[in-house]
């Protein structure tokens, strides 16, 4: 799986030019990327990146890749995550690494966004894996009646959960994201309208941000046992 993931990564990597603004994802996948990046950058590549959490920060440092912000600079170019599903009208559910508010605010400053996976991401239907929600702490439970609400509002259901830290327990060690706040995991099994209960998630006070992707990427690279496979998103007409 990882050589998988690696191929990904190496095929995206194709896409950077010298001098580009690059965002950079999160995950294990994003991961393979930026040691991918500096490598070419230890060979004569001028970029300049914007990491999408903490460890990327860590990572693309330890590779040798220069680093800005998105105070520094207006726009990227081009921004390569990994994604924890994509359907095939290019929906994603991101998050699954907890970085989903700071991909979500880089993805939408880039010109492009390439998704890079192995082919077991490309799903008929988003859901299967858990729906990351980002709240805030204070007033957990009138955020949670909000959020159900909204899911029957979309025709869905399913259990949610605080997301644990890793090596934490049912009875504490909560997971705290880069910004500070926790994580609600709704098992919805299939998403029916990710474009409509995107908007309805994106309006409850309390929610800071959500896991589905819509519009932002622009072309999936996925690797699979016959090879790479580039899927481009068709662009509706007058777009």
């Amino acid at each position: 799986m990882e050589q998988l993931k690696r191929q990904a990564a190496a095929r995206a990597l194709e896409e950077v030019r010298d001098g580009m603004q690059l965002g950079l994802g999160t995950g294990s996948t994003a991961k393979h990327f930026v040691e991918l990046l500096g490598e070419r950058v230890a060979a004569g590549l001028k970029v300049i990146g914007v990491p999408t959490s903490e460890a990327t920060r860590l990572d693309a440092m330890r590779c040798g890749v220069r680093l800005t912000t998105l105070d520094e600079i207006e726009h990227l170019d081009l921004t390569v995550d990994g994604a924890d599903e994509i359907d095939p009208d290019f929906n994603l559910i991101k998050g699954g690494g907890g970085a989903l508010l700071r991909e979500k605010i880089v993805a939408t400053a880039s010109d492009r966004m390439i998704v890079i996976a192995d082919d077991s991401k490309w799903v008929p239907t988003l859901g299967k894996f858990p729906l990351p929600i980002e709240v805030i702490p204070f007033g957990l439970g009138a955020t949670r009646r909000a959020i159900e609400k909204a899911f029957a509002a979309c025709g869905v259901s399913g259990p949610m959960a605080v997301r644990n830290a890793k090596g934490g327990d049912k009875d504490g060690h909560v997971f705290v994201t880069d910004g500070g706040h926790w994580i609600l995991d709704a098992q919805l099994g299939r998403i029916v309208d990710p474009p409509g209960l995107a908007k309805a998630l994106s309006a409850i006070p309390g929610v800071v941000e959500h896991g589905l992707f819509i519009g932002l990427a622009s072309s999936a690279v996925l690797a699979g046992g016959e090879g790479i496979r580039v899927i481009e998103r068709r662009k509706p007409k007058g777009d």
